[in-house]
């Protein structure tokens, strides 16, 4: 380089591979658009029906992608969360034919569904297994479970007052009640993951978990903390899903863990840990809420809507990979016209 050339930009030297927007910026886009196609697909689509029931079908999915979010910012993953759904379902089925209160089985089921998070936690970091590999074995094993709980029966005699709660909507606004539970599950883990110090020792742990360990962060101990946190949190779901339709079936949330882990990363939680926010992926429920709804409305079959979910899946990885490529490339460039 010639003595007097002008110095590279430490702008460049610095900037963060990334789009030209942020990726909340971008989804908030996303989201509008997809409002707008709703709304062009179907005239009752911005009905408080309607809307009442895009946050309704949200409800259960969200509140197994909100420690999920977490799990994947510490580079680990949790493939059994649906299973413990059903699971989680079943038994509050059986307890309740037992003749057990309502409270009691509910706590019971919360109990039951730490435990299957912390056996899952256990296996993984006493024995040093990959997360994915154990939860997919987990993810059959606890699907097994429910079955050996209830087989092909269903439980649907629940008490009025706690199916009411399940179906009810907030002093007759398009709110239904059990989407107030995701929202105050949703304040506290963007608390817990945005402004805390619990928060910043997941990323830490997602960038370099070597470095974090010696750095004086408990690795293990959080990694446990993750996945009984998923346990509890997907019980809640089965909870909350048992209530909504009325029934306990060892079937309930089939499939629900492709869901969540689509609205996870396409919310830019990157899969490789380290990076991502949670308000990211709340906006990411919602336009995967929205896009699922528009197309039913105008008579979609499941099977498309899961390759719309698959789709949504590879977008999330895709697109922030060849974005950062892109941007590296032309960070290179100026760097290379600067000298």
């Amino acid at each position: 380089m010639a003595r007097n050339a002008p110095k590279p930009d430490a702008a460049l030297l610095t900037r963060k591979p990334g789009l030209p927007l942020s990726w909340e910026a971008l989804l908030v886009i996303i989201l509008v658009a997809s409002l707008a196609a709703g709304r062009v697909l179907s005239p009752v689509f911005l009905s408080s029906a309607n809307i009442s029931n895009v946050l309704a079908d949200l409800t259960e999915v969200a509140l197994m992608a909100l420690p999920m979010t977490l799990i994947i910012v510490a580079a680990e993953i949790d493939l059994s969360v649906a299973s413990v759904l059903g699971a989680s379902s079943a038994l509050l089925g059986v307890l309740w034919h037992m003749g057990l209160p309502m409270p009691v089985a509910m706590a019971l089921v919360l109990v039951a569904g730490g435990l299957a998070g912390l056996f899952n936690g256990l296996v993984i970091v006493k024995l040093n297994l990959p997360s994915l590999a154990v939860t997919i074995g987990t993810l059959a094993l606890f699907r097994g479970l429910a079955y050996v709980l209830l087989g092909d029966q269903a439980i649907a005699d629940f008490p009025p007052a706690y199916t009411l709660f399940g179906m009810s909507d907030l002093g007759g606004t398009f709110i239904p009640l059990p989407f107030l539970i995701v929202a105050a599950c949703a304040i506290v883990f963007t608390i817990v993951l945005q402004a805390t110090a619990f928060g910043r020792s997941l990323y830490a742990v997602g960038a370099n978990s070597t470095a974090a360990s010696f750095s004086g962060i408990d690795v293990p101990k959080i990694k446990l903390r993750l996945f009984v946190m998923s346990g509890v949190m997907s019980a809640l779901a089965g909870i909350v899903y048992t209530l909504r339709f009325t029934s306990a079936r060892g079937d309930n949330g089939e499939g629900f863990e492709l869901s969540v882990i689509a609205a996870v990363l396409f919310g830019g939680v990157s899969i490789f840990g380290g990076r991502g926010s949670m308000y990211g992926v709340l906006l990411s429920l919602l336009i995967v809420g929205v896009l699922k709804n528009a197309l039913t409305l105008v008579d979609v079959s499941s099977e498309t809507l899961t390759v719309v979910t698959g789709a949504l899946l590879l977008a999330s990885v895709l697109i922030p990979n060849l974005a950062a490529r892109w941007r590296t490339m032309r960070d290179r460039r100026a760097l290379a016209r600067a000298a």
